[in-house]
Order: structure tokens, then sequence, then C-alpha cells
């Protein structure tokens, strides 16, 4: 569950390709301009202000708390905050759109994205990436009362809510569910308690997150799928932020920080 000379647009264009991730806005460009956890002096990495681009729509992990006058949170934003304390520099967010996010990164309008992107083989020859600090797998989500799906097995001749055009509705008919369409992860739980479908595949950090903001005690995780991928910070390749930030992410998770952020939001540790 990831933004001119020519050379940087062939990597806007290779950016674009490889965007079926974790986020997925369908504009273009800088959205809100920036906010700043401090007061910055200085547009640069190496001047003490870390430069962050994330969505800002992607809740849990990088939204704007309506709740609190708009502010930037979410477990991303927590995350990359206490990296950057512990760096010692001051940090500098920026709402980037997620077509346009790994672009302004080669450009070098920011230093780092934060907004789970998801490590893999493609954007490893693109990008430098941090330690991972979350780990996520595929949940599948039933009636709090429904004992027949404990397995990815189990959902062979069921029927699953899924969004149409997402991984996990391609895990689904694999198994040999019947697959009903839906928008998103809500619409699908909303179906699922209707007992208009058996079950929906999705993340379990979105099933995590629904389950404690919500305290639906209706649906549980009844199990998982064998799919696990891991997010981390997306950099330019060869930044030498990189092993700074694998360092204060190491403090991080000795010290519990990262455990504790990961609880406030999910219930539990998904950090590692």
């Amino acid at each position: 569950m990831l933004r001119r000379s020519p050379l940087v647009l062939l990597a806007a264009a290779a950016a674009l390709a490889l965007s079926a991730c974790s986020g997925g806005s369908p504009a273009d460009g800088v959205v809100g301009g920036s906010s700043s956890a401090e007061p910055s002096g200085s547009a640069s990495g190496t001047g003490g202000v870390l430069r962050v681009a994330s969505e800002g729509t992607y809740a849990p992990f990088t939204f704007h708390d309506q709740a609190d006058g708009g502010k930037l949170t979410g477990y991303d934003v927590d995350v990359i905050t206490a990296v950057a304390q512990e760096m010692g520099m001051q940090v500098e967010f920026t709402d980037v759109t997620w077509d346009a996010i790994f672009a302004g990164l080669q450009a070098g309008r920011y230093d780092v994205v934060a907004n789970q992107v998801t490590v893999n083989p493609e954007r490893q020859a693109l990008y430098d990436f941090s330690t991972p600090y979350t780990t996520s797998t595929g949940a599948i989500i039933t009636r709090a009362d429904d004992t027949a799906i404990t397995s990815v097995a189990d959902l062979a001749g069921k029927t699953t809510a899924q969004s149409l055009t997402s991984n996990w509705a391609q895990v689904a008919t694999d198994a040999g569910a019947q697959v009903e369409g839906v928008e998103g992860f809500t619409q699908a739980v909303t179906l699922l308690k209707q007992g208009r479908v058996d079950a929906t595949v999705n993340d379990d950090l979105a099933a995590l997150d629904y389950l404690k903001t919500t305290g639906d005690t209706s649906v549980k995780i009844a199990g998982s799928t064998p799919d696990t991928s891991q997010q981390a910070f997306a950099l330019a390749k060869g930044s030498d932020l990189t092993p700074k930030i694998d360092e204060a992410l190491a403090q991080l998770q000795a010290d519990g920080t990262l455990a504790e952020i990961s609880t406030k939001y999910f219930g539990e540790d998904v950090s590692q």
C-alpha cells in the first residue's frame, strides 16, 4: 500500500509509472503551500531544516486535522518529526499531490518524502530509502460472529467487497471469491455489516485504524494474507541525509518512540 531539464522529466515519467502505492491523488502540483513544525530559516537539509513532502490528504498517515485548526498530523508526520528532532533539525512540511511528489524530490524542492512509500526494486533503482518504519500485511475482515473464514483459502466461493483497481481485488479473485466492486474501505465494511458480502481484504493498517478510531466491535480481523510490504522515507539517490535518518530511526526504535507513535494510531506496534 509510491513525485525540469530532460533528466528531471525522465525521472518524473518514471515516477509516474511507479505510482501504484499507498497514496494516489489525481492532480499535479503543490497543494496548500508549506507548513512548519518550527520556524524555518533555511530551505536546505544542510541548513538545519529537513524539508518534507507528503500528501496531507491520506489519513491516518498524513492529513490536516480540522478539529485542531487544520494542523498537519498523522503517523508519518509524527515519525518524521521525531526523526528530525533526533537529528537536531527543524522540519518543514509541504503538501504535494501523489502524482507530483517524486518529480519534486528529483528537482530538489524537498529532501524527503514521508507518505507511506512502499519499498520495491523499481523505486530502489531511482531513489534512496531509509530503514523501513512500517510493515504491513493483508488483512481479511469479516463479521465478528463469522467463524468460517480464517485464511485466504476460506475465501473460495465467498463474496468479498473490494475496490476493483486494487491489488486486494486480485488477491480475493485468485482465492476463488466473487468480488463486488466498491469505492473504498468504508463502503466495503458497510456491505459486510449489512450481510451483503462475506468479507473484505485490505491493508491491515487500514483495518487497524478503522477498528481503533470507530470502536466497531461488529467486525474483526479474521486472518491475514501472505502479502507483506514495508514503507520507508524516500530521498534523492545518494543523499547524505539517508544514513543520518537511519541512525535517528534506530535510536527511536531502541527507545520505544516508534512503538509509542504506532500504538497511538493503530493500537499496536507496526514499525517493525
